[in-house]
């Protein structure tokens, strides 16, 4: 979890049509595009958990989930002592916890999850000991989020394909940023990215807005919307922390959808942090997907609960003890958030290397920093 950036952007003039996903849309993938010829990316390495998709089953992993309001939680990734192998178990228990917790839906691949650090087969095996989870443990209708994004967009398809295999429901994707300096301008290399990607994807795709996490690039409004135009494009996570730049992009999807329903939007507009989670619901959005939900789910429902009820006084009340803990969260990143939950929950352990271990001087400083969010959380 970084820090947001909150830098205006330009407004959007949002003249072009929006179209929602059809029930049961699967893409057609470009033949120039297509996975199914892609050869093995990785051998077995004893490094490198294990995934099979044989013991799978289709039926209960492959089923229509919509993306509705509410707080979505890009999950951790959880590392064996000794060996860093997958710890299966503990991704399985963390899982059904939040789910237990009342959130709305799960995110796997994301920062939080250390993506970066994962392997092709260990991404799948994440999310698929994820569906399996949630699925025994009675919530085979949340939705789990894939993040996918890629530097290639070949690697990104491939991405979605294998994301879709493993039980995911939606693709999360970063625009490309590494060759920057030499994409066509006005963004168009961007959107061309997107929308071939769109269009070879098994799953819809969620547009990942993150600046600190691309270079500084930072989509506009008008971007966003442009892309919203394709029928297998159907969000977008801001973790730019432009509260202008939402409302416009909520507003836009609102005006321009066919069928406007609240409670099933055809476009969902999410924070990409809990610090504004108050915010961006006055500004038209439609909810979270925040790291702080893995160590405090209950709070950041329960603050988006009393706005929604009427009850301001008491939801800015409880933003504010969730922007402290999240400022924690930002300011220690993965391993703040992991010694966080292993110093209230009993379970985090360590990133995987290079990532270094915490220092006792900031495993007690992030301790600290989370002691009224888990207090609240407990009360709740």
């Amino acid at each position: 979890m970084s820090p947001h950036n909150d830098a205006p952007s330009p407004s959007g003039s949002f003249t072009a049509g929006f179209n929602r996903i059809p029930l049961g849309f699967r893409p057609a993938v470009s033949a120039s595009l297509m996975t199914d010829h892609l050869m093995p990316v990785e051998t077995h390495s004893p490094l490198s958990s294990s995934y099979s998709s044989s013991s799978l089953d289709a039926s209960t992993f492959h089923m229509t989930r919509p993306l509705v309001p509410g707080v979505y939680v890009p999950t951790m990734c959880f590392f064996e002592d000794g060996t860093e192998n997958v710890d299966t178990a503990t991704i399985s228990r963390h899982a059904v916890r939040l789910a237990r917790a009342g959130v709305t839906g799960l995110a796997t691949q994301g920062s939080n999850g250390e993506a970066v650090h994962l392997t092709h087969s260990e991404r799948q095996l994440v999310t698929a000991t994820t569906r399996k989870a949630l699925n025994d443990a009675g919530f085979s209708h949340m939705p789990i989020i894939v993040g996918c994004g890629c530097q290639s967009t070949r690697e990104t398809i491939q991405y979605c394909v294998e994301a879709w295999e493993a039980g995911g429901d939606y693709a999360l994707v970063l625009p490309p940023s590494y060759y920057a300096p030499l994409f066509a301008p006005a963004m168009e290399t961007v959107i061309e990215y997107f929308n071939a990607v769109a269009d070879a994807s098994p799953i819809p795709i969620i547009i990942y807005n993150f600046p600190g996490a691309v270079g500084g690039l930072d989509l506009s409004s008008d971007v966003i919307m442009k892309l919203a135009q394709h029928p297998n494009i159907v969000g977008v996570k801001l973790t730019c922390g432009n509260t202008g730049k939402l409302n416009r992009v909520a507003a836009a999807a609102r005006k321009l959808s066919k069928r406007h329903d609240p409670n099933n939007p055809e476009f969902l507009v999410l924070a990409g942090s809990a610090d504004f989670s108050i915010q961006s619901l006055v500004a038209g959005g439609h909810g979270i997907l925040a790291g702080l939900a893995n160590i405090a789910p209950k709070a950041c429902v329960k603050t988006i609960e009393l706005f929604q009820q009427g009850k301001q006084a008491e939801a800015q009340a409880m933003q504010e003890i969730v922007s402290e803990g999240d400022w924690t969260a930002i300011q220690g990143g993965v391993v703040g958030v992991k010694a966080g939950l292993e110093a209230w929950s009993g379970y985090g352990g360590y990133a995987r290397s290079p990532l270094p271990k915490p220092t006792p001087e900031q495993s007690k400083k992030w301790k600290e920093g989370f002691r009224d969010l888990v207090l609240l959380e407990k009360s709740l």
